[in-house]
């Protein structure tokens, strides 16, 4: 590992909560072990990002953040709806925070919608001097999934997305890997929830594959605002033209986020520069 080296990991919002949950809920037990399997891995600097999961989805379907705004009322509705989901992903933030420094890890909470604003759903401006400056003084930053306003007059209004978040920081902080922890092992040939013969992608490096791979996606019968495994392809698909690479691994398995920020060679998928 280089000497001021940067890696980013993303924690998605299936697995630190029960994302199909009607409510916000926890998910304890995946959040303390990868807290302590983080504490006990080796890196020079480290960002973390994570998903909002039930703390976030449900609540941003429910109140259509995004969609386009046809009438006062519907402006007075969504207002609320932006004010819970902020208060509620804020909610999980605080506790991946504690997780973490309860084993010694010194986290630091950065809110994407106290720094971020959107046009047309897409970061149009953010400033990460302060990121910069937490990570030289020896924090870890962590960053979530959020809502924020939007330039946008006819949505005034968005969902932020973990993985557009991830993509933002990979082009202005230049990591060195970006690893992201979903619930499965990576992209399959087609949903391996649904389908036993479904065959594990180890490696994504061309447009014509990457496209493939993205029709062959249906993430419908979740509920997710962001585009599930699609939209994580998408995000990693550019930070491949600029020369980052990312693997997407299983953050359910034991010890799996400790090796892969270890840079241990592990199951997974690994997306590279595009040929």
């Amino acid at each position: 590992m280089c000497d001021d080296c940067l890696i980013i990991l993303k924690l998605g919002g299936s697995v630190i909560t029960k994302k199909d949950a009607t409510e916000p809920t926890l998910n304890h037990k995946n959040l303390d072990r990868i807290s302590k399997e983080i504490s006990e891995s080796s890196y020079d600097k480290l960002v973390i990002v994570h998903g909002a999961g039930s703390f976030g989805h449900p609540f941003a379907q429910k109140y259509g953040i995004g969609n386009e705004i046809t009438s006062t009322s519907e402006l007075a509705r969504k207002k609320l709806g932006f004010s819970l989901i902020q208060n509620s992903v804020k909610n999980l933030n605080s506790k991946v925070c504690e997780y973490l420094r309860i084993h010694g890890v010194f986290s630091v909470s950065i809110q994407p919608s106290s720094f971020v604003l959107t046009k047309n759903k897409r970061i149009y401006s953010a400033n990460i001097d302060l990121i910069n400056k937490y990570l030289d003084s020896g924090f870890v930053p962590v960053i979530y999934g959020d809502v924020v306003l939007d330039e946008d007059q006819s949505i005034k209004m968005a969902v932020l997305s973990g993985d557009q978040i991830i993509k933002y920081l990979a082009e202005h902080l230049n990591p060195e890997r970006v690893i992201l922890g979903s619930d499965v092992d990576g992209i399959y040939t087609k949903d391996p929830k649904k389908y036993p013969d479904a065959e594990l992608v180890k490696l994504v490096s061309s447009r014509a594959q990457a496209e493939s791979m993205i029709e062959l996606m249906s993430s419908k019968e979740t509920v997710d605002v962001t585009g599930g495994m699609e939209g994580k392809l998408r995000e990693l698909l550019e930070l491949a033209d600029l020369g980052v690479e990312s693997e997407i691994i299983n953050a359910n398995k034991v010890n799996l986020i400790k090796e892969a920020i270890n840079g241990d060679e592990i199951i997974g998928t690994l997306i590279k520069r595009r040929l």
